[in-house]
């Protein structure tokens, strides 16, 4: 959720923009055509989230990777993954519109299946290893649960799903397999000198995930479409 361009405006001029709060300004270089906007506003959080998870993760060239989660975080995640030089990104999702937005952003396979039967088809697309690094971008014990099973050993598991549990397995399936365990709230200031070069010289389009836009007024029903999966994320223009 953010603002965007002044109605009628073609370009944008040197501006500041938040990442997490006013004390986190950070000056766009140079004039930016208005059209960058929306990728611009998804480095306050929701494109480091994503590069943070990967990032936490471990991932590199040559990596094999699984997202958990087809929300703009994980799809974020999936970008940051080929970013970073990822050979396999695995996403589980079944959001059609959403995964599609996925295999755009570099998901070499889209998996839907959930549970056991999600975690049986990741270990058969890689010959029943699992992946060096899975990015759980939901925050429920189940995808939790589903992280576990397809990491691979000594992988790493990597969480920016705001958890909605206080227990969950730390126990043998992790100790056993040497899987680590990472993750947390993504200081998005210290990325955005990172990605601002790959959003402003179009390398890539973070804020393709946003699928619609409102003005102030509409924003309590921006959330509530979001909530209701109506929506992947909604921007809010002055």
């Amino acid at each position: 959720m953010g603002c965007g361009e002044p109605a009628g405006s073609e370009a944008v001029k040197p501006r500041r923009f938040a990442s997490r709060t006013p004390g986190t300004l950070v000056t766009v270089p140079a004039e930016v055509d208005s059209s960058l906007l929306p990728s611009l506003l998804s480095l306050s959080d929701v494109f480091p989230t994503g590069y943070h998870s990967a990032v936490s993760a471990g991932v590199q060239e040559g990596k094999t990777v699984t997202v958990i989660g087809d929300g703009a975080v994980g799809l974020s995640a999936v970008l940051s993954a080929r970013l970073l030089g990822a050979d396999l990104v695995i996403l589980m999702g079944r959001h059609e519109d959403r995964t599609n937005l996925g295999v755009e952003f570099g998901a070499t396979d889209v998996v839907p299946e959930r549970g056991e039967e999600g975690i049986a088809r990741v270990r058969e697309l890689t010959g029943g290893d699992g992946t060096h690094a899975v990015l759980e971008a939901v925050g429920y014990e189940n995808a939790y649960d589903m992280a576990i099973g397809v990491a691979r050993p000594g992988g790493a598991i990597s969480r920016v799903g705001v958890p909605q549990y206080t227990e969950a397995n730390v126990g043998l399936d992790l100790f056993m397999n040497n899987v680590t365990l990472t993750g947390g709230v993504a200081p998005a200031r210290a990325y955005i000198e990172r990605l601002l070069p790959d959003v402003l010289e179009g390398r890539v389009e973070p804020g393709k995930v946003f699928d619609d836009a409102v003005d102030v007024e509409g924003a309590p029903n921006a959330y509530r479409a979001m909530s209701e999966r109506r929506s992947l994320k909604v921007m809010v223009k002055p």
